[in-house]
């Protein structure tokens, strides 16, 4: 049995496009709602936010083809990863709102209502796992769980250099300084954006990075359970 330190009942699951849209996986979006489904029956509140993934970085091809500015690649790419929360939102009635949000604001009403709340991005300029961030932060939720497609955290990229480590624990300064100095462009693939990575730092919010093709990792994570990379100060 995992310790009640570590048992969080409320946290935010970012999931990477990486996972669920690249390209869109039906049958690991209803794993999700399965694990998700049960967690709720366990007394979990959840808030997950969704990324666009392939989708969203073919559709900024296009726009940047065509020669829309920034912002406007970013619009494009907000509505890819609303749609993937559409269909995760849909995957989980009853227990999740239909509605998915586009306003931080609007998360505490529907909590009132719900045990999971499903959005994606929100406006040009702002990542997802930004969006993560900072509605952690307005609702009080005190876990992060950044679902990906690698392991955790490794030392240097595992897809290019074969001797990369994987790192199973790491402080807000190392954070910092793997993350949090990297500059923002429209259809950033990192493991933790920039922004992201200040705030979490800053707040010091306990965040987990693991491997999100393995929807069951989340329940182990959120129990206390070694996986995947954690995050703390």
């Amino acid at each position: 049995m995992a310790s009640s330190r570590w048992f969080m009942p409320d946290f935010v699951l970012r999931v990477g496009g990486s996972v669920l849209a690249s390209p869109i996986n039906p049958q690991l979006i209803t794993e999700y709602s399965n694990v998700l489904k049960r967690l709720v029956s366990e007394g979990f509140r959840i808030l997950v936010v969704t990324g666009g993934g392939e989708l969203a970085r073919k559709l900024i091809e296009y726009a940047r083809s065509m020669g829309m500015p920034v912002d406007s690649q970013d619009r494009i790419a907000i509505q890819a990863s609303r749609v993937v929360a559409q269909l995760l939102a849909e995957a989980l009635k009853p227990v999740a709102s239909s509605e998915v949000p586009s306003r931080i604001g609007r998360l505490p009403r529907l909590f009132e209502r719900f045990r999971v709340v499903v959005m994606g991005g929100l406006r040009p300029g702002m990542t997802t796992d930004t969006v993560a961030v900072l509605a952690a932060l307005k609702l009080g939720f005190p876990l992060l769980i950044k679902a990906t497609d690698r392991d955790g955290v490794y030392d240097k990229d595992p897809s290019i250099h074969p001797d990369a480590s994987k790192i199973d624990s790491m402080d807000f300064d190392r954070l910092m300084d793997m993350f949090g100095r990297v500059r923002y462009k429209a259809g950033l693939k990192s493991i933790i954006d920039p922004k992201a990575a200040r705030l979490i730092a800053r707040h010091r919010i306990r965040t987990v990075v693991l491997n999100g093709f393995k929807p069951e990792n989340v329940e182990l994570a959120v129990k206390g359970r070694k996986v995947g990379t954690i995050i703390y100060g």
